[in-house]
Formats: structure tokens, C-alpha cells, sequence
């Protein structure tokens, strides 16, 4: 079976940003054994519609942009950056449909945050920490994180690396208050940032990580692991029937 994968485009108004930071996303999916199917910020709803009725599984990947803070009760702060309402609604898109059908999520940085916002949770607008949270995209090694015991990640960890990894790291943002039914599955042991969440849940596989295996993955063994894990729920998601699924309301 072929699996396909929708991923948005990153931003709706900056194509430097999504010419640079896409193709290491689509080589990851492909390594991985995936088809990745790129989803347009400007198309219409009925057409993305019918792209996601193709897919498998859902990657949110990264942005330039910020999330409304509007949209989790708060107004932004000036070191909150510009939203991107076009990749907000598409986001919402896909996560209604997977949501709708439990098909597997893998969201990364930005996408983390439109995760744990679309699920009711909250953001810090601002990290201010004893850690650089955004040293820039070369730093392969940024800080450590420490996973959680039994937690997905946990499983998909190399042995030799105990229950810390280092990662690297580009977000001024990160999650505040986990949305429903989310459980925080790593935080960085310096600052105790959150830096990963899972939805509860054991026949719906849904990750969120706030650094970027995808710029990893030919050099770290952990971050084959975590698109691999994704792409083998993906292959053996069955569709479900719309009133057994849960969304939130």
C-alpha cells in the first residue's frame, strides 16, 4: 500500500521560507516510505477536501508566523509575531479530518502549537529562559529534552541515550497549557519548557514536537525513528466511521 501524507505548504505569504524549509520535510516522508501530498494555503476548502480524502496520515510542519494568541483568550504581547490565518484554516482543515477519522498526526514546531491551540490549550508568546530556544538552523545540538517514561517517544529513543537526547531547537513560542486530551510527553530539563505532547489516547497516534527532526534525519537515529513511527500508523490506519470518532468541541 502507498501511503500518502498531507503537510500544508509552511506559509501562505512567504515562499523564500517555503522554498527553504519544505524539501527537508518531503525527503523525511519519503525516506521514511511515504508520498508526501502538498496541500495549498489559497485553494479551496471542497478541493483540499478532496486531497485529504486520499491520505493516510497528516504532518503540521513548521512556520515563520505566530498563532493568534487571540485564539487561546489572550492578546499579543509585541514580541508575539504576525499570525497566518490561511495556514491557520487549513490546519484546522486537516486536523477536523483527522481528528474526524483518527488519522495519524505528526506535527513539528508550529504545527505542535496550532495542535495544542486547536485542542483548546494555551501558548507562552515569549520564551524568556535560561535557554537559547532559537540558536539557529545549523545548531544540530541546541539543548537536551528529557523524555517521559512510557510515552511514545520513549519507545523510539536509541538505548545508549538513556531518557535524554539533545535536539535542536528554532521557536521563541512553545506550549503553556496542554490541550485536551494531551498528555506532555518531554520538556527540556533546564527550563522546563515543553518540548513534546501525545494525545491520550492507544489506537490514535497523534505527536507533537517542538524542535525539527526533519532537518535531522539523515544524522540522527532518533529522528528516523519518530518519522518511521508515524509513517507505520499511517500504513496500517483502517478509515473509521464518523460517529465512532471523537473531535473536540
Amino acid at each position: 500500500m502507498c501511503v500518502h501524507v498531507a503537510i500544508p505548504e509552511p506559509t501562505s505569504s512567504d515562499p523564500a521560507y517555503n522554498e527553504r524549509s519544505l524539501p527537508p520535510y518531503l525527503a523525511a516522508l519519503r525516506s521514511a516510505g511515504a508520498t508526501p501530498i502538498l496541500v495549498p494555503l489559497h485553494e479551496r476548502q471542497d478541493r483540499v477536501a478532496r486531497l485529504l480524502a486520499g491520505v493516510q496520515g497528516v504532518l503540521l510542519p513548521g512556520s515563520r508566523f505566530n498563532i493568534d494568541p487571540q485564539r487561546y483568550g489572550e492578546e499579543p504581547i509585541p514580541e508575539c509575531g504576525e499570525p497566518d490565518p490561511a495556514r491557520t484554516a487549513v490546519d484546522e482543515l486537516l486536523l477536523q479530518e483527522a481528528f474526524s477519522l483518527r488519522k495519524p498526526i505528526l506535527a513539528i514546531c508550529h504545527g505542535t502549537q496550532s495542535l495544542n491551540v486547536w485542542l483548546n490549550g494555551s501558548l507562552t508568546q515569549d520564551l524568556k529562559t535560561v535557554v537559547n530556544h532559537r540558536p539557529g538552523r545549523d545548531v544540530v545540538e541546541a539543548h537536551s529534552v528529557r523524555i517521559a517514561a512510557g510515552s511514545r517517544l520513549s519507545g523510539l529513543v536509541p538505548r545508549e541515550s538513556g531518557d535524554e537526547v539533545q535536539v535542536n531547537s528554532s521557536h521563541h513560542q512553545a506550549i503553556w497549557v496542554a490541550g485536551d486530551g494531551l498528555q506532555v510527553s518531554a520538556v527540556c530539563p533546564m527550563d522546563g519548557v515543553v518540548e513534546a505532547v501525545q494525545l491520550v489516547s492507544s489506537d490514535h497516534f497523534v505527536l507533537g514536537v517542538q524542535w525539527h527532526p526533519e532537518r535531522t534525519y539523515t544524522q540522527r537515529a532518533f529522528s528516523r525513528a519518530i518519522f518511521a513511527a508515524f509513517v507505520q500508523a499511517a500504513a496500517v490506519w483502517q478509515p473509521r466511521r464518523i460517529e465512532e470518532s471523537v473531535a473536540p468541541a
